[in-house]
């Protein structure tokens, strides 16, 4: 009876790997050290999508603009800050 039930048993993890090891060899392209006969050449990164395009370092404002206490944007955010700073308690 026990010889049964271990043959039962690894009947049961073999099983799967016969069923589904051919296709998993399939999606990874089992031969990976062999090159394939139309082989394409290496991909490089793509792009992005249109409209989620990635600035490029001169179209970034300079940091030193970020701190500067004239620029009428950061005179918002300070007082948007000093209103904030009102109303959020214990935060």
């Amino acid at each position: 009876m026990r010889k049964l039930i271990t043959a039962l048993a690894i009947s049961a993890m073999a099983l799967p790997v016969l069923v589904y090891g051919p296709a998993a060899i399939a999606q990874t392209g089992g031969n990976a050290g062999s090159p394939a006969t139309g082989a394409s050449p290496p991909r490089t990164i793509p792009e992005a999508p249109i409209g989620h395009r990635q600035p490029r370092a001169d179209q970034v404002p300079p940091e030193k603009s970020l701190s500067d206490p004239n620029n009428p944007a950061n005179k918002e955010d300070a007082a948007l800050d000093r209103k904030i700073k009102s109303i959020c308690r214990g935060c």
